[in-house]
Parts: C-alpha cells; sequence; structure tokens
C-alpha cells in the first residue's frame, strides 16, 4: 500500500504561533511518499518512534534540491505518509476524518517527542492538506480550514541551504534568557502581527493582505536583529532582507517561511514576481521552485500516479 503527504510553506506565525497566535500554512505539491511492499532502510528518527522497525520505505525526493533538504516539512510528511499507509494498509480510510485525526495526532506527538517540541503545524498542513488557519489554545491545537485572497500569487525560493529549526528556536530561547522583557515584546508584536496578517487574509483583499504580511516580516526582522546577540544563526538573513526591498518596489512582500534561517521565501504579490525580480534572486543564489497548493493532504498514492 502507498500513502504520500505533501509539505508546507508557512507564510505567517514563526515563533508566535508557540505562544498561541494563529499562523497561515500552506499545503503544497511537493510529496513524501510512502510504501508498505517494502522496509526502510534508513527510517528517519521520528518514523523510528513512530513505527520501529519494518516502516514503509518511503520516497522523500521530491522534498530535497540536489540532494538537500529544501524546507518544506519533510519531516513531517515522511512521517504522516508513513503512518498513512501503515493504516491504509489495515483498511482504514484516509479520507475519513476521524483516522485523520488520529494520523494526526499521533503524528504531532512524535514529531514533539523527537524535536523536543513544536505547534505541530507542519504535521497539519501534511495531514489535511490546503490552507489552514492553525493556533494553540491552551496547548490544544486548533485547525481551520481557509483560503487565500483573490488575486493573490504566491511563489517560493530555495536559497540552497537548509535551515535547521531547533537551532533558530535554540537561538531564541537563549535571547529570552538573556533578556525576557525584550523576548517578551518581540513575540507579542509578532503574535499582533500574524492576527492581523490573518484578518486580512480572510477578509481583506490580496493587496490588504499582502500589506499584513509585509508587517509580520518586518517584526520578523526585529526579532532576527534582537537575537543576533544569541547565538551564531540569522533568522532573515542579508540576501532575504534584499529581496523584501526589491518586492517593495513592486508592491510585493518577501519573506522567510516558518522559523527562517534563509532556506525558503516566499513572495506575495498580485502579479508574479517581475524578471527584474527573479535575476535578482538568481543573482542572490535563489532556486525558484515550481509549487501549486495541495488540497487533499495525506490519501492512497497508486503505483500509477507519479509523486
Amino acid at each position: 500500500m502507498k500513502a504520500r503527504a505533501p509539505g508546507k510553506v508557512l507564510l505567517t506565525g514563526a515563533y508566535a504561533v508557540l505562544e498561541g497566535a494563529p499562523a497561515l500554512v500552506v499545503a503544497v505539491d511537493r510529496y513524501a511518499q510512502a510504501d508498505t511492499a517494502r522496509d526502510e532502510e534508513e527510517p528517519t528518527a521520528e518514523v523510528a518512534h513512530a513505527l520501529g522497525a519494518g516502516a514503509p520505505a518511503c520516497d522523500r525526493s521530491h522534498l530535497f534540491h540536489d540532494g538537500t533538504k529544501i524546507g518544506l516539512g519533510s519531516s513531517a510528511a515522511v512521517l504522516v505518509a508513513s503512518l498513512g499507509a501503515v493504516y491504509a494498509a489495515r483498511g482504514q480510510d484516509l479520507a475519513d476524518s476521524e483516522v485523520r485525526s488520529s494520523i494526526f495526532s499521533r503524528a504531532r506527538d512524535v514529531h514533539r517527542e523527537v524535536q523536543g517540541g513544536g505547534s505541530g503545524f507542519d504535521v497539519a498542513a501534511s495531514t489535511y492538506g490546503g490552507v489552514l488557519r492553525y493556533s494553540l489554545l491552551s496547548g490544544v491545537p486548533c485547525i481551520l480550514t481557509t483560503e487565500l485572497p483573490e488575486n493573490l500569487h504566491f511563489s517560493v525560493f530555495f536559497s540552497g541551504e537548509s535551515a535547521r529549526t531547533s537551532d533558530l528556536l535554540a537561538q531564541v530561547r537563549t535571547f529570552k534568557e538573556r533578556d525576557p522583557d525584550a523576548h517578551r515584546r518581540c513575540i507579542l508584536a509578532l503574535g499582533q502581527a500574524s492576527e492581523f496578517a490573518v484578518r486580512q487574509c480572510e477578509a481583506g483583499t490580496a493587496a490588504e493582505f499582502i500589506a499584513a504580511v509585509r508587517y509580520f516580516g518586518q517584526t520578523l526582522e526585529e526579532l532576527s536583529e534582537a537575537t543576533s546577540d544569541a547565538g551564531d544563526g540569522i533568522i532573515v538573513p542579508l540576501s532575504f532582507k534584499r529581496l523584501t526591498v526589491a518586492a517593495a518596489e513592486e508592491r510585493a512582500t518577501f519573506l522567510p517561511s516558518g522559523a527562517g534561517g534563509g532556506d525558503i521565501g516566499v513572495f506575495l504579490g498580485e502579479s508574479p514576481p517581475s524578471e527584474n525580480f527573479l535575476k535578482r534572486a538568481s543573482q542572490l543564489g535563489m532556486h525558484a521552485l515550481t509549487l501549486g497548493i495541495d488540497r487533499d493532504g495525506v490519501r492512497v498514492s497508486p503505483a500509477e500516479v507519479p509523486v
């Protein structure tokens, strides 16, 4: 039995989602595909923890670029696809809401245990697909389906280098220990900016949403600058800041996806990025990725259906 699960792109809510603010996450059409007909020789830490020996083989190559992890939530997608394949092999319907809830809960628990925390928005995207408003209410996930504004265009770029979310979170924790008041102000600003972006996504125009996401990106840059003395990592690298300026020139915005660190960046505009923007991105080492929204989440994947 084969099952596949999509990757994700986080638009807003990085860091603040851990404090209860809503995040916007989009499932994208790059997949991990698991196959119970074969055993995985080198399971990820999450899959090994969840399934032990005999975990299904999983093709995760579409979540990599030239052998480098892109930053589309591969660990969550691999785990959800592997659990989905096992559930489907037992005769369970992956489209059933209770089955999906079980997969999400199991995958989120395992992901948190192995990685030492996390909100679970990437697991939610891999499980449910679509555009999700994700938040934690007293630590309990609240997942609502939403849509991006009409006439909004998003493009995703990969810097060529992977970023470790755990390292970035550790950097922010160090900042919190060093200056708790400044940390509190940064996280509060991020949370307010993310809440505003969610409101504009659900009730505003594309232009209003872009402006709100631009503001969220500014608060993320402020956190990046505030944590610069806390570690070697950089949440918003200089190349990303330069592309933010270039995007603003065409009434768009550009910001890191997720915790940042320089792997994935997202362009949001009322039209696709211009040739000038694409040239500038290429000069800065960025690779444009061809991505769309995945609407279905984890599901059985027949052999003849490519990933």
